[in-house]
């Protein structure tokens, strides 16, 4: 289990720019590295009304646009609430990007109200986010957004 309360205070000192492109790079290199068990990290923005588009990430490429109306990420960006799957096989319209992903933890980045986009791990083992990860991960994210000028994108 990740230590999230030391990771984000790791995360709030390599996040020295307010430069939200940067931050998002750093986060998504930063988690890949510290958490274990994940092959895919990434932001998906939105710059278009209902649709994400492919930001910062690590691991394989990606899919791309998202609508908001499908998938795991669709679902955490219209609901503006995270999104924990078990097994993303069970889910009816997950958007299969990598074939080896399982699990999928999705948290929904919000700025004035407005879905700014999500940021979205994947990881090759059934069940592998529980809820102590949920709040973790939502932290890091929340360091994320207070490092960063999210107005300039």
């Amino acid at each position: 289990m990740a230590n999230y309360e030391l990771l984000a205070r790791q995360l709030e000192a390599l996040l020295d720019t307010r430069d939200w492109l940067t931050n998002a790079a750093q986060t998504c290199a930063f988690i890949m590295q510290e958490v274990p068990q994940l092959n895919w990290v990434g932001f998906y923005l939105q710059r278009e009304p209902e649709l994400l588009s492919l930001g910062p990430f690590q691991g394989k490429p990606a899919c791309n646009p998202i609508p908001f109306d499908k998938g795991v990420c669709g679902a955490a960006a219209r609901s503006r609430e995270t999104q924990r799957v078990e097994d993303v096989h069970a889910v009816a319209d997950h958007i299969a990007c990598d074939a080896d992903s399982r699990a999928e933890l999705v948290i929904p980045i919000l700025v004035a109200e407005r879905v700014w986009g999500v940021l979205d791990l994947d990881s090759p083992f059934p069940e592998r986010f529980g809820k102590e990860d949920q709040s973790g991960i939502e932290s890091l994210a929340q360091v994320f957004v207070q490092a960063s000028d999210l107005n300039q994108t």
